[in-house]
Order: structure tokens, then sequence, then C-alpha cells
């Protein structure tokens, strides 16, 4: 039995669900939110995988992951059993993922990043650590020029770009994007202090600017692919209107490949 859930007939404390099944869930996990409880979480009291087993009344399980600061698409299956299928998925790159950032300067029109990543949050030191490939597609998809000076220049642009991984590494789409030359707005770590403090003091934006917008899956049961796609958080909505992107704000909708009748969420 298929079960859609608006987000907007959701309680305020609960996660708003995408898609739900007898199989899995799909939510759109705010931004700040660790995915369960980990030696980091200092001082965090509420996690998306034990307030999602208390909402739902039942046991989920994380089939991938989402960064804390990040916001979007996060998949759990409601069985070991479904969790092994979905992870098998994810492991063999048969799931689509798309992402939204806004990044500094002109990005690339079309591109696709293939830089090897070392692991950069492990026992050893990075230089230590395998490197790894990492490939990413990116697409520029609108920018703006704004008659401020935040760097060096009299006026300062930023980019909409829509990032693909084609890998699953680690801060992929930061690192990859912050190398070619267009940090993530709000990454603290691989992103620029004075833009990111333009856009927490100037535009009220505070946060990474990235969010998982699309996941495109082989359901393991109904065998059919499922497009799932998850609306931005009220503050970056307003940012893309401010901007005149507004014709690229997503809408909470589910689509199947072999159905004439599908679901668009409000």
């Amino acid at each position: 039995m298929l079960e859609y859930q608006p987000e907007a007939a959701l309680p305020e404390a609960a996660l708003p669900i995408v898609y739900r099944d007898d199989y899995l869930v799909a939510i759109n996990k705010p931004a700040g939110m660790l995915v369960h409880r980990t030696p980091l979480a200092r001082g965090e009291t509420r996690f998306v995988v034990q307030t999602l087993r208390d909402q739902l009344g039942c046991r989920v399980y994380p089939v991938h992951r989402l960064d804390r600061p990040t916001s979007g698409l996060l998949l759990f299956a409601l069985s070991p059993e479904m969790a092994t299928r979905l992870c098998e998925e994810f492991t063999q790159q048969r799931v689509e993922k798309r992402y939204l950032a806004v990044v500094r300067g002109l990005g690339p029109e079309c591109e696709r990043l293939d830089y090897a990543l070392r692991e950069e949050d492990g026992s050893r030191p990075k230089v230590e650590m395998p490197a790894m490939d990492a490939l990413t597609e990116v697409r520029r998809l609108d920018s703006v020029e704004l008659p401020i000076q935040v760097d060096r220049y009299p006026q300062t642009r930023y980019s909409l770009m829509e990032a693909r991984p084609l890998t699953g590494r680690r801060h992929q789409i930061r690192r990859h994007l912050s190398r070619r030359g267009y940090p993530i707005v709000g990454d603290a770590k691989h992103g620029k202090g004075n833009h990111n403090r333009f856009f927490r003091e100037r535009l009220e934006c505070p946060g990474l600017l990235l969010a998982a917008v699309g996941l495109s899956f082989l359901h393991p049961v109904r065998q059919a692919r499922v497009h799932l796609s998850a609306s931005l958080s009220s503050d970056l909505t307003v940012l893309f209107e401010r901007f005149g992107w507004a014709g690229h704000v997503p809408s909470s909708t589910v689509h199947w490949e072999d159905d004439e009748v599908n679901c668009a969420l409000p």
C-alpha cells in the first residue's frame, strides 16, 4: 500500500515525509540536523533516526547519508532486508542524486569534475589516506551579479549550480566545487568566510547553501523506477526569489516511470 503525506500536514516537530510505503520512507531532512548519534554530537538532543522512529512508530534503517549542514532527501528502509537491498543500489551507483548549490562566482556552464579525494576526517593524517576516484557532473542553471563589494571586486557574482555526484565520497560536492574555484556559500571548511558572512548578515541566509533535491532509484519490490523531488527550506526559497531564480525552486513530487498517475505534494 502506497502512502503519500504532504509536508504541510505534518506537526511542527515532525520530519517532512516526501514518500512512504510499506517498505521505505523518504524525508526532507532539515539543515543542521544529524542523522544519528555520534561522538561529535555534543549537546545535540534531536536526531533524524530517533525522531523518525518515534514519528512512524517503527524502526527505520538509513541507507545513505547527508552531511549535518545539508538539507534534502534522505531515504530509509523499514526492515533490515530492505536496507540491504537499497544499500546495494547505492553501492553499485544505480541511484541518481541531484543537488542544488549556491556558489561564489560564475560557475562552469557544464562540466564533469574528476578529482580524486582523500578521507579528511580519518584517524590518520589526510596525506596518508588513499586517494579515491570521485566524479561529479555540474551545470550552471542561473547566476546573479550584485553591485556590492564583498571581496576585491566592486561587483559580486553568484551562481546556482546543479550537481549530480556519480560517486559517493564524503563532502564530495563541496570539495569538488571548491577545488574548481567555486566554493559553496556557507561552507565553513571549504568556502570563503567573507561571502559566508555576507549571506548570513546581509541576506539572512545562514548555513550551507546545498540541498539534495532529487533522488531516483529502482523500487526493490515494485520493480519500477521512482523519481523523488524535495522542496527547499523557506530561507533558500526566499533567496532564490530575491535573486530571480524562482523558476528553479523545486516542489515535493513523486513520479513513477510506469505510472500515468503521479503525486505532487504541496
